[in-house]
């Protein structure tokens, strides 16, 4: 069977139906290429009377494959028995493949169906019409029907976090607030799982499986779900509902995978989550981000939207419609509500993760669990407790923005541990950086990402590096070059860093070895980065056996007012 290319099952909401379905990637030659005299006969056997299926390889004829596909489906299945079916088709970056989708209740039969309409696909450029629709429709009926779907029905509050950037520390922002509250929380991440803040099983569990394990564990009030754009393309999402959602950003990453290879298209994958909030509950979206703010159209919920620009047109737009929004105002993380004055929740500066407003990230972070914190119910006082509670270090917030004061016979610098993995994560990492960065002090980095970029994103890297640092080292993930060898990610980074005239640039096995050599060079005031991802607690272990400390709130507010002048 050539024409099926991928059949995937689908446990529950995903980019095609709020439900479980099932999506075929098909491959649409036999149909582009057979003669038109055989494409209208084809047309007409499912139902399509008045076809114009052009000419065999055009343009014309690529658009009544997918419109021909979608009835090919609803055909046999109707043969076969189901009376009605909805059916999406899409497009994808090659012209000879469809995506088809549709969702189902018995598995088994489902499946047959897909492999049934490869199967007439795959035997129309000889076989006759009629014979082979109808027997593919006979072999779905007599399938067995299978098991349902597995997907979830929560009977406990969820907030769901969704975006490209932020969402693992907004998450976990939210748990710790809702755990400051007195409430027993279950989370899911790319990490793990964590119960009231201790991990219970490790891996990347961002997918739909992670909220069933959580929502699984006995005594749990609240969970709290990080859903990532591979687990809503691969397998669903784990639950039929959350009750508030929130969409931090939508910027460039793993494009050019599973057919997403846009931010419109990327955008549209990550609307799965605020789409499924109930229509009781809040989705909270940042107004900042014009592909966010849009998914007001798509959602039931009540919008709650988040904004650095208490003015914003977005913010307005949002209150005259009765909805909410979180902003700054004279330096307050604020409430804003229609016809009633601004709530004043707590000082940006009391709040360690913001640096005292410097980590523009980082507000916005603060902002969006601030909005999901009191669209779940929690208490202002608690939400102001735990915003002032938790720490950007490895015991809050681990592997994102942690901060160390380090020795050499050269003096005390800093090192920043940070994730990184796109152009937006690097140039928040070097607006920290430089918050924290001594007059006349420089920057160091340790450069590196996973292999499943594009060629694009990882020079652009480079350039961003480049461009920002006095000092690069690029340091490996062994574990994450994921179809790339080292020589092949080096010329990409090395590509980008030249573009912007540096060429000096050493080049190292691990990320560990890469902070060793750029903390043997540091002086006195410097800032060592470290994007970090495959080795972070290797990276912690590493740092701690030559003296190094981890930042409280207090020191980093005097690196801060030392960078400043103060």
């Amino acid at each position: 069977m050539t024409s099926l290319v991928e059949l995937r099952v689908l446990e529950g909401p995903n980019l095609y139906f709020p439900r479980a379905a099932i999506k075929l990637t098909l491959d649409i030659s036999g149909l582009a290429d057979v003669p038109t005299d055989k494409a209208r006969r084809f047309a007409a056997r499912i139902g399509l009377r008045n076809a114009r299926p052009g000419e065999p390889g055009s343009g014309f004829r690529q658009r009544f494959a997918a419109r021909a596909v979608s009835r090919l489906v609803r055909s046999v299945a109707h043969e076969s028995g189901t009376s009605r079916l909805a059916v999406r088709v899409r497009t994808t970056s090659d012209p000879h493949q469809l995506v088809v989708a549709y969702p189902w209740r018995h598995r088994e039969r489902a499946q047959e169906m897909g492999r049934a309409v490869a199967e007439v696909l795959d035997e129309l450029p000889g076989a006759e019409v009629d014979e082979v629709v109808g027997r593919a429709a006979q072999r779905v009926a007599d399938s067995p029907d299978g098991s349902g779907p597995t997907t979830i029905t929560p009977k406990i509050p969820v907030v769901a976090v969704t975006g490209t950037n932020g969402k693992t520390t907004t998450s976990r922002m939210i748990a710790h607030i809702a755990r400051t509250w007195g409430k027993h929380v279950g989370w899911s991440n790319t990490d793990g799982i964590y119960i009231d803040g201790v991990q219970v099983e490790a891996g990347d569990y961002s997918g739909p499986s992670g909220a069933g394990r959580v929502l699984a564990h006995p005594g749990i009030e609240l969970a709290v779900t990080e859903t990532a754009r591979g687990g809503i393309l691969l397998k669903g999402i784990g639950l039929t509902r959350n009750d508030v959602s929130v969409v931090t950003n939508v910027s460039a990453d793993h494009l050019g995978l599973q057919g997403i290879d846009t931010l419109d298209q990327l955008a549209e994958v990550k609307a799965v989550v605020p789409h499924i909030t109930r229509k009781s509950g809040w989705a909270v979206l940042n107004a900042d981000d014009p592909r966010v703010f849009a998914m007001r159209q798509v959602i039931r919920a009540r919008p709650w939207v988040f904004s650095r620009d208490p003015d914003s047109p977005a913010v307005r737009e949002i209150l005259n419609h009765g909805g909410r929004a979180t902003s700054v105002i004279d330096g307050w993380v604020s409430v804003l509500t229609p016809h009633s004055d601004a709530l004043p929740v707590v000082e940006l500066v009391d709040v360690p993760m913001t640096l005292a407003g410097l980590s523009r990230f980082n507000v916005e972070n603060t902002l969006a669990a601030t909005s999901a914190a009191l669209a779940i119910g929690i208490p202002v006082e608690a939400v102001v407790e735990g915003l002032r509670t938790f720490r950007p270090d490895a015991e809050h917030n681990p592997g994102r923005m942690n901060f160390f004061s380090v020795n050499n016979p050269a003096g005390t610098f800093s090192v920043v541990m940070d994730l990184a993995h796109n152009e937006a994560g690097l140039e928040a990492m070097f607006e920290i950086m430089n918050g924290v960065r001594r007059p006349g002090a420089r920057i160091l980095l340790g450069l590196g990402a996973v292999g499943d970029r594009q060629d694009e994103l990882l020079e652009r890297l480079g350039e961003i590096a480049g461009m920002g640092a006095d000092v690069v080292a690029i340091g490996h993930k062994q574990k994450y070059l994921r179809g790339r060898d080292q020589q092949e990610m080096d010329g990409l980074f090395r590509a980008g860093l030249e573009r912007v005239g540096m060429t000096d640039v050493a080049s190292y096995d691990t990320e560990v070895e890469s902070l060793a050599a750029l903390v043997e060079q540091a002086r006195s005031g410097d800032v060592v980065g470290l994007m970090c991802h495959a080795e972070r607690q290797e990276a912690y272990d590493w740092i701690a056996a030559r003296g190094g400390t981890a930042d409280d709130p207090a020191t980093l507010a005097a690196k801060v007012r030392a960078a400043r002048g103060d």
